[in-house]
């Protein structure tokens, strides 16, 4: 299979990293959750808003990976380091939307009726996080051109090396100690500010000291906004943002409708949501390696070699999805009571699992398929397609079918309703995907390079 190694290694790379940022949630969750109850109420609710506003942002910057990737195979070194100089205005305005978003959380709190005795202690989380959130978008840009140049391991180092400061900063600065009062949940977004600027000054002296990047003269002169190519960045990038937004509020909505079900209701949806956000990485990296190749050998004039490297990708996914899913559905019930000891929780969270492990399989599949249709910039029809089917079937079928009924068909209150329905909207997805990508393959691949 066409550059069967190559896709290999970059996505168990990029793998790598994207777990070991997972980790950041969950070494804060523990801290937290071990802190007290409330610090633990505070970073739900506060990561929910903060998670929701990221990767958003976060999405328009990650879909510039094509437009770097085709620079390379084109071999535009000096076109490329401008690109990234011009991308700087875009990052610049992405960080001040969000740090408004995060500072002004009253709104979103108010209609998610988050009880007043939290608000305050929220609101202190997300202005710390909103400090946080320039260095974090630029080291995505970091990441993104990595990615592009097809050298994911040296923000992975970076990413796995991070964890040796993330976690005992953040037990020290929410237990106190030294000095310092114990600050609960707040701690715990001090440490993320802390370690993204860390994260983003040894990616500022890489991209000064390592001989890899000289070729692309990323430290020339900063030149005026180039208002036609920040222009084209944003309407690759937005709708790519906006179609991340949509996919991960699916996903909160869902929780948010689902609580209502009692407690064990909740609790099996958790269980079964955070094995799903895990299983997803592995697409995820997949995806991120496959358009690299491919925009890399459209970039390089090789349609076909681009074509090649997609169908390895799907391959590739196909055979991983089978395999994660084979093991969810295998030790659905070992997963289920090692998350919890609630006979009623793992009964519920097992049967969950079962839906989680067919979910993963269009998951896998529209994941890469999303991040492939970037490279023929394919962005808007994506995102129209997930607002209809993964907002309007998943989600408002799921609600329909649990609370109000449907036909002859009476109301289910179960998570299983809202899963099933999810579940029959991903696979719709994945199929109008792989039609979308289908038939981008077969038309004459344009040239998208910035003047």
């Amino acid at each position: 299979m066409f550059e069967l190694k190559t896709i290999s290694r970059h996505a168990g790379t990029v793998l790598v990293g994207q777990l070991a940022v997972m980790a950041f949630g969950v070494t804060d969750t523990i801290v937290a959750g071990r802190y007290s109850d409330s610090a633990l109420a505070t970073l739900s609710v506060g990561s929910a808003i903060y998670i929701s506003v990221y990767v958003g942002l976060m999405g328009v910057l990650q879909a510039l990976l094509p437009v770097w990737a085709e620079l390379h195979g084109s071999r535009k070194s000096p076109a490329l380091g401008r690109s990234v100089r011009q991308a700087l205005y875009l990052c610049g305005f992405t960080a001040l939307a969000g740090m408004i978003a995060l500072l002004n959380p009253e709104v979103v709190m108010r209609l998610t009726q988050v009880p007043e005795a939290l608000q305050d202690e929220v609101k202190v989380y997300l202005a710390v996080l909103a400090l946080a959130l320039p260095p974090s978008l630029l080291f995505r840009m970091y990441s993104t051109l990595n990615q592009a140049l097809g050298k994911p391991a040296l923000v992975t180092w970076l990413q796995a090396g991070s964890l040796f400061i993330k976690v005992p900063l953040s037990v020290w600065l929410a237990f106190g100690g030294f000095g310092l009062e114990p600050r609960g949940a707040v701690g715990c977004a001090w440490a993320t500010l802390i370690v993204n600027y860390a994260m983003l000054g040894l990616a500022l002296w890489m991209l000064r000291s390592q001989d890899l990047y000289r070729p692309y003269r990323l430290w020339h002169r900063l030149e005026r906004p180039d208002w036609p190519q920040i222009k084209a960045f944003a309407r690759l990038g937005v709708p790519g943002g906006m179609a991340i937004m949509v996919e991960v509020t699916s996903f909160t909505l869902m929780a948010l409708f689902i609580a209502r079900l009692g407690t064990v209701a909740s609790a099996s949806h958790q269980i079964a949501t955070s094995l799903a956000a895990v299983s997803y990485m592995m697409p995820l990296s997949l995806a991120i390696a496959t358009s690299s190749r491919a925009s890399y050998w459209l970039g390089a004039g090789s349609p076909n070699n681009a074509r090649a490297a997609i169908v390895t990708g799907l391959a590739l996914t196909a055979a991983a999805a089978l395999s994660l899913s084979s093991a969810l559905w295998g030790f659905r019930h070992f997963l289920a009571h090692a998350y919890a000891i609630s006979p009623a929780v793992t009964s519920l969270a097992a049967t969950l699992l079962a839906w989680v492990a067919l979910f993963h399989l269009f998951d896998a599949v529209q994941a890469v398929c999303v991040f492939i249709l970037r490279c023929y910039r394919v962005t808007v029809a994506p995102l129209l397609v997930y607002c209809v089917l993964l907002w309007g079937v998943g989600l408002g079928g799921g609600y329909v079918l649990a609370y109000e009924g449907l036909g002859t068909l009476r109301p289910a209150p179960s998570p299983v309703t809202f899963w099933l329905a999810a579940t029959a909207a991903l696979a719709v997805t994945a199929v109008i995907f792989l039609l979308f990508l289908w038939r981008a393959m077969r038309l004459p691949a344009p040239s998208h390079h910035p003047s």
